[in-house]
């Protein structure tokens, strides 16, 4: 699940964290599509910068998850569109498949959407512990998202194939393995304009940040690069 304060306290908390000169993007995800546009209207009324659409989230029983059925997809976007005002972005699954990333690009098109992030955790991993012979997590019998360093390859081939649809006019968020400077060039060079950090704020804190701000800055000087936004898209292909 997703286990938060609740949407109302973030909707109060944006305005002061906005005092800060930051930038604030709202994460907004319901289990129902009418959750969606309650919380996508009270968001938007305390106008962060971006609001990012979850679509990586249960739809109806005996159905995938909203991101895995495109025709839900698109009505979702198409109402939640109606009511947020700011930039609005998309958060997908994973796609494994180059048919997929074709028809969820069309999709994505015509709803007109401002950014993408790419991607949520991969779903319904497993681990186990071999000495209790047990599960390690409790809820839904052990079965969870997997996210971290794991996923990066799974994540920079969503990016690549979702900017090599767009042909890098969509702004990406790259989500998926990074734990250092060189992940994020990895997803610079696959056509991310920004990356988000999940795995690794959890465990060294928010003093992450200027490790990777740093460690970024040197392999872009040492590269040649005048700027992150001089990288974006510039993967070779052999």
């Amino acid at each position: 699940g997703l286990p938060n304060l609740g949407y109302r306290a973030y909707a109060e908390l944006i305005p002061e964290l906005k005092k800060f000169g930051k930038p604030v993007v709202a994460s907004v995800a319901g289990l129902c599509e009418d959750d969606f546009i309650t919380i996508a209207e009270a968001i938007n009324a305390s106008a962060p910068d971006l609001i990012e659409v979850n679509l990586s989230c249960p739809n109806i029983p005996g159905k995938p998850q909203i991101g895995y059925d495109l025709e839900a997809s698109e009505r979702l976007m198409k109402r939640v569109r109606k009511v947020i005002t700011v930039p609005m972005g998309v958060k997908l699954p994973p796609y494994f498949d180059p048919a997929h990333h074709e028809q969820t690009a069309k999709v994505i098109e015509r709803v007109g959407v401002d950014f993408l992030s790419l991607i949520n955790s991969v779903g319904n991993g497993l681990v186990v512990d071999p000495e209790r012979e047990t599960v390690v997590i409790k809820p839904k019998g052990g079965f969870g998202g997997l996210g971290g360093p794991l996923i990066k390859p799974v994540a920079l081939a969503n990016v690549r194939a979702f900017w090599k649809q767009f042909k890098g006019r969509l702004p990406i968020i790259g989500t998926g393995g990074v734990v250092s400077g060189s992940d994020i060039f990895e997803h610079l060079l696959c056509g991310a304009t920004a990356v988000q950090v999940g795995t690794v704020l959890v465990e060294e804190g928010l003093g992450v940040f200027d490790r990777l701000q740093t460690e970024l800055a040197a392999l872009l000087d040492k590269k040649g690069y005048s700027s992150p936004a001089a990288c974006i898209g510039k993967l070779k292909e052999l």
